[in-house]
């Protein structure tokens, strides 16, 4: 007789009623823990998740509880439905685990939902593998399917192993990253720029032990990476020097603080405000919302003109010409009160108006006036205030002078009177 077989026999059995209410029992148990403890836990919560039981410690619970049941049941009775339980909930235990770490740590990209679907569907493989009974015999197949590397034997089984355990402790190791990033650095560091930088070597470094710990928990010698390492030095003193300098360069950008997020800098004639600084690039948005990928060895080496850096006012200028005739004092004041009415300037500085320059076409006066927000917008602010101006002049009975230009015309002689003349 088969597990299965052995499996369909037991669940013909009277005693199935009262492993289902058991079972009942465990999960509403569960449930009821985690919505008292969790219901004031954040939406981003590894633990609880968003809607309390689709976090980690929901079906973590169930399954403690569920195989403490199936202990205490086995003694008096057969227990398939909760032997069916326990494999479905270690399934959902891990599928839960890396589903919440990989929402958490990267919220956004589409190879942390292929990992994740593509272990769910793995997952789920072996569950029904472990309750049909057919695990042990899948896993003494994988392991008689062997590979030759140099002196050394691989199996099937040993490689999927080594994933496994590998993908865990990555894991885990996003997990305590993103863990200390959202409970000890935003109340021990202020700065984000400085908060970042400190998230970014932290999970580096957990990454690395995670890794090497798991290289040597499936037998990797981890003295054979010595070469691995010569050999990536070799490559990055060679082919990959621009992007280990473009690495190098934004931790230095994030230690030293020089560009923070948020700041408006003015980088190759592209003016806008850093909306991320990573590793290797600086993403600068400009007003009208387009992007620019800096990469970080450019503001290092070459000049950036950062807005922001010692002071938070932002010059802004306008011009406009008027007749000869016109009063200065009048111009003036039409100028600086159009500026002033509108709430995005500062009153301190207050608005000024100069008579910059004697044009050819009048006399050329420029309107000085400051902002704390240009990330708001410029263009928009500048029309206003010129609309303003325009129709304040023309109160005034002055007029805006448009460009003069003077176009001389010389007439050529005819071929007749040329003719006549000879």
């Amino acid at each position: 007789m088969t597990e299965l077989d052995k499996l369909l026999r037991d669940l013909a059995q009277p005693g199935v009623a009262l492993e289902l209410v058991v079972l009942a029992g465990c999960l509403a148990l569960a449930f009821g823990i985690c919505w008292a403890v969790g219901r004031k836990q954040p939406k981003d919560s590894i633990w609880f998740g968003r809607a309390v039981f689709d976090g980690v410690l929901f079906p973590l619970l169930a399954l403690a509880l569920t195989w403490i049941a199936r202990r205490i049941v086995d003694d008096y009775q057969v227990v398939p439905v909760l032997s069916i339980a326990v494999p479905v909930l270690v399934s959902l235990v891990g599928i839960r685990f890396l589903a919440r770490v990989t929402t958490v740590v990267f919220p956004a990209s589409g190879v942390a939902r292929l990992v994740e679907r593509l272990f769910s569907w793995l997952a789920w493989m072996a569950a029904v593998l472990w309750i049909v009974g057919l695990l042990p015999d899948v896993m003494r197949e994988m392991e008689d399917i062997q590979f030759a590397i140099g002196k050394n034997k691989i199996s099937v089984l040993g490689i999927v192993q080594g994933v496994l355990s590998s993908g865990a402790m990555l894991v885990a190791a996003l997990w305590v990253s993103a863990t200390l990033e959202r409970r000890v650095l935003v109340d021990t560091v202020s700065d984000l720029s400085l908060r970042k930088v400190a998230s970014n070597a932290i999970r580096a470094v957990l990454l690395l032990v995670g890794l090497l710990f798991a290289l040597s928990t499936v037998g990797v010698d981890l003295t054979a990476l010595s070469v691995l390492g010569g050999a990536l030095g070799v490559g990055l003193g060679f082919g990959l020097q621009k992007l280990a300098a473009n690495y190098v360069s934004g931790f230095v950008i994030l230690f030293e603080r020089s560009l923070r997020i948020g700041d408006n800098v003015r980088v190759d004639g592209f003016e806008g405000r850093i909306a991320d600084i990573k590793t290797r690039y600086t993403l600068v948005r400009a007003n009208n919302g387009r992007e620019s990928i800096v990469p970080n060895e450019l503001l290092i080496t070459q000049r950036v003109e950062n807005l922001s850096q010692a002071d938070l006012k932002f010059s802004i200028t306008s011009d406009v010409t008027v007749g000869y005739g016109s009063d200065v004092a009048t111009v003036q004041r039409v100028l600086t009160e159009a500026a002033a009415a509108q709430p995005r300037v500062l009153k301190s500085p207050e608005p000024v108006a100069f008579l910059a320059e004697f044009a050819p076409d009048g006399l050329q006066f420029t309107l000085n006036f400051w902002v704390s927000d240009p990330a708001n917008g410029q263009l928009n602010l500048r029309s206003a205030i010129n609309i303003a101006i325009v129709e304040g002049l023309r109160d005034a009975g002055i007029e805006i002078r448009p460009p003069q230009r003077v176009l001389q015309y010389s007439a050529q002689p005819t071929s007749s009177s040329t003719e006549a003349t000879g």
